[in-house]
């Protein structure tokens, strides 16, 4: 099994945990603030399954039908992840809501918290090592999971202040507002992994910094190219798919061009792990004096 399957079980056994912790904290309070905690829970353990899903599929080699691969399986999963994790915001809103219109003191409100904040800090520390280990092993599944649950540690972290603050104050009231705060906090998140999942569907070019590598590394090793240009980039999940235009002098054999280009593509690789590389090489003659200077 593979380590980001091994991560990606570990996050449905987590999130069933913890959704148990939080639900007893629920029954043991009353309290709708800790019900808003349970119920994005229970999308944690969801996200989590489809996100085991993408990563079993996006690990499928290319075929006759997908000659690119599976990579983006992964950002429809961050999508899926999104867009549960807005509906999770409008159920604990509408269940704010009514609290709002009858608000009720909280029961066994010490023990119940207790529990909640159990299961608070293994949602904190289990996010840590979705997100760290997710960025090393370049799995936009794994980290939007892990962005997912630090969302509900903060969320879990603001529910137990305002019932505390509920108890310690005797307003009832504060106890759904707690909640509709959660619900606005959780649409923010699920905006944020939506939108970085879009911009991959969408083949958005790899940040400025990786760009700025890809061309040192072309410059440096093309020794005895004239120039690169009509450079192109996207990332797709783990992959990235680099593709430009390679001159090169008319005297050179195919050999010669092919040893250059494999020069060249070893390099990217070292750079930017996972990377698909497609050269085109032209003659001198076709030389833009626009693109990348090789050294």
């Amino acid at each position: 099994m593979s380590p980001q399957l091994r991560l990606a079980v570990g996050s449905i056994v987590v999130g069933f945990v913890v959704l148990g912790l939080k639900l007893l904290a629920w029954q043991m309070t009353g309290s709708v603030a800790l019900l808003s905690d349970a119920l994005e829970s229970l999308v944690n353990v969801a996200t989590a399954i489809a996100a085991l899903i993408a990563i079993r599929v996006a690990a499928k080699p290319a075929d006759a039908d997908h000659p690119y691969g599976h990579h983006k399986a992964e950002l429809l999963s961050a999508i899926l992840e999104g867009v549960m994790i807005i509906l999770a915001a409008i159920l604990i809103l509408r269940e704010a809501w009514f609290a709002f219109q009858a608000p009720r003191a909280l029961d066994a409100p010490l023990s119940g918290l207790l529990v909640n904040g159990a299961a608070g800090v293994l949602n904190a520390l289990w996010c840590w090592v979705l997100i760290r280990q997710g960025r090393r092993l370049r799995s936009p599944a794994l980290v939007a999971d892990g962005k997912h649950l630090l969302s509900d540690v903060i969320s879990s972290a603001g529910v137990l202040f305002g019932v505390l603050l509920a108890i310690e104050t005797g307003w009832a009231v504060l106890d759904p507002a707690m909640a509709a705060l959660v619900a606005l906090n959780i649409l923010w998140s699920g905006w944020k992994v939506m939108s970085h999942s879009v911009s991959g569907l969408l083949d958005e070019a790899v940040p400025e910094e990786v760009m700025v590598k890809v061309r040192e590394a072309i410059s440096r090793e093309g020794e005895g190219a004239v120039e690169a240009h009509d450079l192109r980039t996207r990332h797709a999940g783990r992959a990235t798919f680099i593709e430009f235009h390679f001159v090169v002098p008319g005297s050179l054999t195919v050999s010669e061009a092919h040893e250059m280009c494999d020069r060249v593509e070893a390099a990217l690789k070292k750079v930017v792990p996972d990377c698909v590389v497609t050269i085109h090489v032209e003659p001198e003659h076709k030389a833009k004096h626009s693109g990348i200077v090789v050294i």
